[in-house]
């Protein structure tokens, strides 16, 4: 069984367990501890002790063990991705981008002696200069979700810690085991026990951090509903949150878009991952002629891609998360045929022992079905259509989330209309996943996130820290 890691100790928790399963398989891999308020409380209190002195380190010295981590990151980077594809289901080549770009978050995060800087003025009034410092908030919280059990803790605890904070982590209780690696790993680099701890569990301990009287911030990415719900109760309880939750996601394709460069960044954006990613593509907005055409390249193509285990040769969709997640998504697929749309692709009949779904192409789907509206989270592209760009606007600002959106299109002066008016914090040009590197925030807007400061970017710096201004006369 998978155990705590309080302080610098493994410790186990006894509680009941849930199953950690290869989706590609269904067999079982490893028990997680569905952990409580009582192991949270012995991690807080571990990073609680462990908080003065790491706060006081010096930032040099920070940065010097957080470059150790990196290089052992980078040393054991096709191992975390096979560990990724092992217990998520991924292709071998989707986790290895995972994994990359996950160490491009501590990459950024070994800017801090940059980012951390504060500002000074001198002269204010006479006599009189100002200065500006950046001050860790003491312990901080990460609750990531199953779908990138690597790079979503990285856009967590790296910042928190080199900032001067110490770090209660909370893996998925359905991908844990990636948490678990990244933990060794960073124990191994010499971080002094207490900085990072690691508790397993589901909602009563996601809960137990939410409503902590030691917890100053916790950081939160998944569901719309969790997010919603974890963001009032966290707020509720005094503390700072950034909780990014669901998506809907509009790729536009207009008449003289270039389809040999749409389709395939199409076909990458709904079903790589399986869909189950908040930057998945999920509704296609054909304008004007281009409808037929769009729809035609999009099914032959989607037909062709080879569904199965992910460390395969070849395999571009993997398994779904687990198979009572199979049976939601496809509900949503008769769902959206009991509503009117057509079946232009159908993946349901992918036979094997594990929890596979073929990429799926719903057709003629409108913002008033549940599958133009609400999020799937698995290979399922709905296909609709507007007359004018404003129309495929209309329609993607219909939905309440606002994650991210994209354009197919030659025209300069239209796709800067698209930018400015589509109501989406991630705006792609020809692209599919318009996913920010680490320097920038990942900025999801309404109902895909709840909070001010965002994941990664400078935005991380300004959440994990507080600012204290000092006025002087001599």
């Amino acid at each position: 069984m998978l155990k705590n890691l309080i302080g610098a100790r493994w410790e186990e928790a006894n509680r009941p367990t849930l199953p950690v399963y290869n989706p590609a398989t269904g067999e079982v891999l490893e028990e997680v501890p569905l952990s409580g308020p009582e192991e949270v409380d012995q991690a807080v209190g571990a990073a609680e002790r462990a908080f003065p002195h790491w706060s006081q380190t010096p930032l040099l010295e920070r940065v010097r063990l957080m470059f150790r981590f990196k290089e052992l990151l980078e040393k054991h980077a096709e191992d975390l991705a096979r560990l990724v594809t092992l217990h998520h289901g991924k292709t071998l080549e989707e986790a290895r981008g995972e994994v990359r770009r996950g160490i491009e978050v501590v990459d950024f995060a070994l800017s801090a002696p940059t980012l951390l800087q504060g500002r000074t003025l001198r002269e204010v009034t006479g006599g009189v200069d100002q200065n500006l410092f950046h001050y860790p908030l003491g312990v901080v919280a990460g609750i990531p979700p199953f779908n990138f059990p690597v790079m979503i803790p990285l856009w967590m605890f790296p910042i928190a810690v080199v900032a001067g904070n110490t770090f209660v982590l909370k893996p998925s209780e359905r991908t844990p085991l990636g948490a678990v690696r990244l933990a060794e790993l960073f124990l191994g680099a010499g971080f002094p026990e207490g900085v990072l701890n690691l508790v397993h569990g589901g909602k009563e301990a996601a809960e137990a951090l939410a409503t902590h009287p030691r917890v100053r911030a916790v950081q939160f990415v998944g569901s719309e509903p969790v997010a919603r719900r974890l963001y009032a109760l966290a707020a509720a309880h005094g503390k700072r949150v950034s909780a990014a939750g669901g998506a809907k996601n509009h790729l536009v394709v207009l008449p003289d878009a270039d389809l040999e460069q749409a389709v395939p960044a199409i076909l990458n954006s709904a079903f790589g991952n399986a869909g189950e990613r908040c930057l998945a593509g999920s509704v296609a907005v054909a304008v004007g002629e281009v409808g037929p055409l769009l729809l035609e390249r999009v099914v032959e193509a989607a037909q062709r891609l080879k569904v199965g285990p992910g460390w395969e040769e070849g395999v571009q969709v993997g398994p779904l998360i687990r198979e009572e997640h199979r049976r939601r998504v496809v509900g949503y697929i008769q769902r959206g045929l009991e509503e009117g749309a057509g079946l232009a692709l159908d993946g349901r009949g992918v036979e094997g022992p594990g929890f596979f779904l073929g990429p799926t192409v719903l057709d003629r789907v409108s913002p008033r079905m549940a599958v133009g509206r609400e999020e799937i989270f698995g290979p399922v592209l709905s296909v609709s259509y507007a007359k004018t760009l404003e129309e495929a606007i209309a329609q993607a600002n219909a939905v309440p989330y606002g994650n991210m959106a994209c354009v197919f299109i030659q025209s300069g002066k239209a796709a800067r209309a698209f930018r400015e008016r589509v109501q989406a914090g991630m705006v792609g040009v020809n692209l599919g996943v318009a996913q920010p590197f680490a320097f920038y925030p990942f900025s999801g807007w309404r109902d895909s996130f709840f909070g001010d400061l965002h994941p990664h970017g400078p935005d991380a710096f300004l959440f994990y820290t507080q600012r204290k201004v000092v006025v002087e006369r001599w």
